[in-house]
């Protein structure tokens, strides 16, 4: 593998290890406010007991998300200089804005929640989780902000090789954006909600604190079942908002190389990325596709074939890229390891295609789940089948979540920045031999965070709440 390829399995590692923590983080902060409200007022110290248990859990899950996250942004002053020094004007600021307003905020007030207990008034306390859950979303909007302008570079020009912004107001009002957001999010929110179920239910199985875990279950069943619909409305509301800004993505999404009319959707397809066709296309739905891109069952759906030539000649056109030179040579000076011919324009179809067909399976699982939750929250003691498999499905929302990225990432490709700057352009000139070093070293000391992450969340689940 060459250096361009490693450098993108590094930072993928380790957005996938720190997304471990992350999704869980944004939605039990909301879920612990939920519970110290209803303590503050109405004085039920079953609620009070409610935030410290689940709190605990989430103090582990941030404590262990801050170290995974720090080294993450390192790696675009390593593995990704030549990006960081043509888009800093705009990708630096917006994450500026995010550490300085979100996450100081954020980890300020998680400092007076923690150790406030019994010292500070019961609405400051409340108000302190309310402060941590409000920071902690809005460090993920400038984060997707971020992401959204790679995916949507709105509110710039690029001027001799470098990003300049234009319109401050565009980038932080980029609709690509903000339907990313609200997908993440609502993801993230249910994926707390089966992390609450879960350990209620194994916990009432078991007949501990039967009072203390049925409110646990029964807030997080309709938390749950609410989040799961919301998340598959919006799944094709964002689908069309790709269709849009990305068609490319969205006909690798589906496997869609010809264009055509009243697209079908074909339940049972498998793409031949070497051929640029299927293997085969089963189960037709007609017009599906051209419904779920654009809300209208005869509209055209561009393919893939057509797309990738358009979205390159596009980019030349923009840049100056001129692929015949035996060393690419840049507007600003800058040079390519290799250069990018139209070709290889193209996505990687199978996995878009693949990473996009389990998330949405995983979605219809969990709104099953959710739904059998609900109906069952009065009984979920006397099922315990169902109880372990609520504690399997665990890890199937993280599964779903790392798939959604999977599809925003590698779809986008050969992008950086879309249509503006090639991710063969944006890498360090740096040995192949020193990423697959650092590449080890992060699976290997993540891999252990990720340990004593489990570890400790397993073993404080099972310990249950304090007396």
């Amino acid at each position: 593998m060459d250096v361009v390829m490693l450098s993108r399995l590094q930072f993928a590692v380790t957005v996938f290890f720190h997304f471990i923590f992350v999704p869980l983080t944004l939605g039990l902060s909301v879920l612990l406010a939920v519970m110290e409200t209803i303590y503050v007022r109405t004085g039920n110290e079953q609620y009070k007991r409610m935030a410290k248990f689940w709190g605990k859990l989430f103090l582990i899950n941030f404590a262990l998300g801050v170290v995974t996250g720090i080294t993450l942004e390192f790696q675009f002053g390593t593995n990704w200089s030549n990006y960081s020094h043509s888009v800093g004007d705009i990708f630096g600021s917006i994450l500026a804005i995010e550490a300085t307003l979100a996450f100081f905020l954020e980890s300020t007030f998680i400092a007076v929640w923690h150790f406030g207990w019994e010292r500070v008034s019961k609405r400051v306390h409340c108000f302190a989780i309310w402060a941590v859950a409000v920071a902690g979303n809005l460090s993920a909007v400038w984060i997707i902000i971020a992401n959204g302008w790679m995916q949507n570079p709105v509110g710039s020009e690029f001027v001799a090789g470098k990003a300049i912004l234009t319109d401050f107001f565009a980038v932080i009002g980029n609709p690509f954006a903000w339907s990313q957001y609200f997908h993440t999010i609502l993801a993230a929110w249910m994926l707390s909600g089966f992390f609450v179920l879960a350990i209620s239910a194994w916990h009432l199985v078991r007949k501990n604190e039967v009072d203390f875990f049925n409110r646990s279950f029964k807030m997080a069943s309709a938390w749950t079942l609410a989040l799961a619909l919301l998340l598959a409305v919006h799944g094709h509301g964002h689908g069309m908002t790709v269709a849009k800004y990305q068609p490319t993505k969205l006909a690798a999404m589906e496997s869609h190389w010809e264009s055509a009319s009243s697209a079908p959707m074909y339940l049972l397809t498998l793409p031949n990325e070497a051929k640029k066709e299927n293997y085969f296309e089963l189960l037709p739905v007609p017009g599906f596709l051209s419904f779920l891109a654009y809300g209208d069952f005869n509209a055209e759906v561009k393919g893939l074939k057509e797309l990738a030539p358009l979205d390159f000649a596009e980019f030349q056109r923009k840049t100056g890229y001129d692929p015949a030179k035996p060393v690419a040579e840049m507007p600003d000076g800058s040079k390519l390891l290799r250069p990018m011919q139209p070709e290889e324009a193209m996505p990687p179809v199978l996995l878009t295609f693949l990473s996009f067909r389990l998330m949405v399976g995983l979605a219809g699982l969990f709104i099953l789940l959710a739904a059998l939750a609900w109906v069952w929250r009065d009984s979920i003691a006397e099922r315990p089948g169902f109880a372990r498999i609520l504690l399997y499905a665990i890890p199937l929302p993280y599964i779903a979540i790392m798939a959604g990225w999977t599809v925003a990432e590698v779809g986008r490709q050969p992008w950086i920045v879309h249509k503006l700057m090639l991710t063969v352009q944006g890498i360090s000139p740096v040995p192949d031999s020193s990423v697959a070093l650092s590449l080890a070293a992060f699976i290997v000391i993540y891999g252990l965070l990720g340990v004593v992450d489990i570890y400790l969340l397993r073993r404080y689940a099972i310990k249950g709440p304090a007396a």
